[in-house]
């Protein structure tokens, strides 16, 4: 039977593979969390949080970025060329861990097949991904250590979070359309940049020898509905000097062995992914179907 926590929906996919140009953001209060109207469970987040606190003090409450949908817009009239516009709210670590964390998560959710009004009393941070390939064609997969919360010891593509607090928001507070465009821009920026200091702190590459990440798509684990926003990246190093260069990554202490992959290799490997990452692979797969097509006709 296949692990429960492998299983994934793809909530939006990019075959085309999306540059920075073509992938835009409104962050609004309107995409934040709307509170649960049973006022036990609202309690309870604190109650696991606090929990989760006692057992590891040094647990940090950050803000994240919170995924409330998406809408597809054409490019100067093209029927085939699309740009992307993220609808982003703002959550927080602690709520992600009493909601989607939370033993009674399924309660969190509303009977809807509007996946956004399901979801709607989650936290629903949006994780990042990368599927990133050496210049000797080789795709890097790292293996979780025994030390993190969630999946250890599964395989999973670099990546984390964007922050919030890169860019210097700690909550909603623009009023004026100017500011809120300029504010949109930047949250659009991080996406791209966020992806880039994941791979560059957990893999331990210098970010001159990534090249721009392109945009693929959002995938989201059926266990807990966390979604993640994933990228493709080539890497001009080979696979031999990367090896080297993760043992001093600054995120190492996150995994316990770096590989660097056939395609073949990667297909098996995917099987043990975490929902969300396996779904980052199918992402890839329908991207590069999509790129051999372009190149047959």
């Amino acid at each position: 039977m296949m692990d429960p926590g492998c299983a994934f929906k793809l909530l939006l996919s990019c075959p085309s593979a999306l540059p920075r140009s073509r992938v835009r953001v409104d962050f609004s209060p309107i995409y934040d969390r709307i509170p649960h109207p049973d006022p036990n469970l609202e309690k309870s987040i604190d109650e696991i949080w606090n929990q989760r606190v006692q057992a590891n003090p040094s647990l940090y409450n950050g803000q994240k970025f919170r995924y409330g949908g998406d809408s597809l817009h054409p490019v100067d009239g093209s029927e085939k060329e699309y740009s992307v516009c993220l609808h982003l709210g703002l959550t927080d670590y602690r709520t992600f861990i009493g909601t989607n964390l939370n033993p009674l998560w399924e309660k969190f959710l509303v009977p809807s097949e509007d996946d956004f009004v399901r979801c709607q009393h989650t936290s629903s941070p949006l994780g990042n991904g990368a599927v990133v390939e050496t210049s000797d064609n080789k795709y890097l997969v790292l293996q979780r250590s025994n030390n993190v919360g969630e999946f250890p010891g599964y395989f999973v593509f670099p990546g984390g979070h964007s922050e919030p607090q890169e860019i210097g928001i700690t909550s909603h507070q623009i009023s004026d359309p100017m500011e809120s465009s300029l504010l949109n821009e930047k949250v659009s920026q991080e996406m791209f940049e966020g992806i880039i200091r994941e791979v560059v702190e957990e893999i331990g590459v210098p970010a001159e020898s990534l090249c721009d990440p392109l945009f693929i798509g959002i995938s989201r684990r059926d266990l807990n509905v966390r979604p993640t926003a994933f990228f493709f990246i080539t890497c001009n190093l080979r696979s031999g000097e990367i090896y080297q260069l993760y043992s001093k990554a600054q995120d190492g202490y996150e995994s316990t062995n770096l590989y660097t992959v056939s395609k073949d290799e990667l297909d098996k490997m995917a099987l043990r992914m975490p929902g969300c990452h396996r779904g980052g692979y199918a992402l890839y797969v329908l991207m590069m179907e999509a790129t051999k097509s372009v190149c047959l006709q």
